[in-house]
């Protein structure tokens, strides 16, 4: 199920951050648009944005404070695309990937492993779900919130 709006609940959730990262999978620009107006938005193609592709690229290296994020679509299987995304980056602390559209928030060695799911595209998930990650210094962490079921 696709939806062509971003939930109330993730609007403002979002509404007093520094930065918002999307992985892919945004289908329209205005999505973008729609986000850039809460915070300076960063994202990614994912393999369903194919007119996207002239505008985003693949593979990104953002720099918060002093942590690297690491932001990618990722592909394959569901099940490998948490293991998979770490090879297309060194040197960073976090990995941020889409794909899948399921949560994820593992720790694979010293590298953070983040998928915030989707809040409109679950995807075989009973809800839907949207993350946020926190920087402090050189450290970084993230939390994944559960949208209410959808009936």
């Amino acid at each position: 199920m696709r939806a062509r709006y971003i939930p109330a609940e993730v609007f403002n959730a979002f509404a007093n951050v520094d930065l918002i990262l999307h992985a892919g999978d945004i289908t329209e620009w205005s999505v973008i648009e729609e986000l850039a107006a809460l915070a300076p938005v960063e994202a990614v193609a994912g393999n369903m944005d194919r007119e996207l592709r002239l505008k985003l690229e693949r593979l990104r290296v953002i720099e918060v404070g002093k942590v690297k994020i690491g932001l990618v679509h990722g592909d394959g299987a569901g099940y490998s695309t948490p293991f998979g995304v770490r090879q297309y980056f060194s040197g960073v602390q976090c990995v941020v990937f889409g794909h899948t559209h399921r949560p994820y928030n593992e720790w694979h060695g010293d590298t953070l492993v983040f998928n915030p799911g989707s809040p409109t595209d679950y995807r075989m998930m009973p809800m839907g779900s949207y993350g946020m990650l926190y920087v402090k210094d050189d450290h970084v962490w993230g939390e994944i919130f559960y949208l209410e079921p959808r009936r």
